[in-house]
């Protein structure tokens, strides 16, 4: 069942190792086939060296395992509260890469102070609150699912791919698990530089409103013209 799936969420599952985004058994990636309403995850706690193809877990998006013998990711629940809370995503991607990890665990939104932050995310990338004891006791990686759905309210999660959960790491996502993985390097990338930064001087603020404007809307609005065209 959807094998060429399974080879996709591997490779992007490897993708964060190949960019140092993870180390040991820790992150994961996922995507969903919305026609099929089955999504595939990387199998909980197996070394990177070790997985293959068919070691990726298929779900229904209640989390009933349609196939598959090992167990998916502890992070799954989180996974399908993002794809039912944001209806035109196709992968996600949670990793615990240093700087972003850091930020997340300073409870400190992302500031947005320069260009190369505007070319991937429209501002400041949002941290969550902090779970509370009850909202952890009771299902924490689908409270922290649900976390996450309630910070993004008044936040386009099309133009913001991105989120620090408190206490915790990031989550990225995307239109499929490769661009899932590539807004978590982005997203690294930017949280070292601005990290180096706020070292060099406090109390920066974010760029102007037509710096970030010029910056991301010249290659994700509707008027882009950054890049080539795709013949055809």
């Amino acid at each position: 069942m959807n094998q060429a799936l399974k080879e996709k969420v591997f490779e992007a599952n490897m993708a964060l190792v190949e960019r140092g985004l993870v180390m040991h058994t820790f992150g994961n990636v996922s995507a969903v086939d919305r026609d099929k309403k089955v999504v595939c995850i990387k199998p909980s706690g197996v070394d990177y060296a070790k997985m293959k193809p068919q070691d990726m877990v298929l779900l229904d998006l209640e989390g009933q395992v349609l196939e598959g013998e090992l167990k998916p990711s502890s992070d799954t629940k989180t996974h399908l509260a993002l794809y039912k809370g944001f209806p035109d995503i196709g992968g996600v991607a949670h990793t615990h890469s240093g700087y972003a990890t850091a930020w997340a665990q300073a409870k400190r939104p992302l500031p947005c102070l320069g260009t190369t932050h505007a070319d991937h995310f429209y501002g400041p990338i949002p941290c969550t609150g902090a779970l509370s004891e009850h909202r952890i006791q009771k299902d924490y990686e689908k409270e922290t699912g649900k976390l996450i759905i309630e910070t993004f309210k008044g936040i386009d999660y099309r133009h913001m791919k991105a989120v620090l959960v408190a206490c915790h790491g990031p989550f990225t996502w995307g239109k499929d698990a490769a661009e899932a993985v590539f807004v978590s390097a982005m997203l690294e990338a930017v949280a070292r530089t601005s990290f180096c930064s706020v070292l060099l001087k406090k109390d920066l603020k974010n760029i102007q409103q037509a710096l970030l404007d010029k910056h991301y809307l010249r290659k994700h609005g509707a008027g882009a013209y950054y890049g080539q065209k795709s013949k055809g």
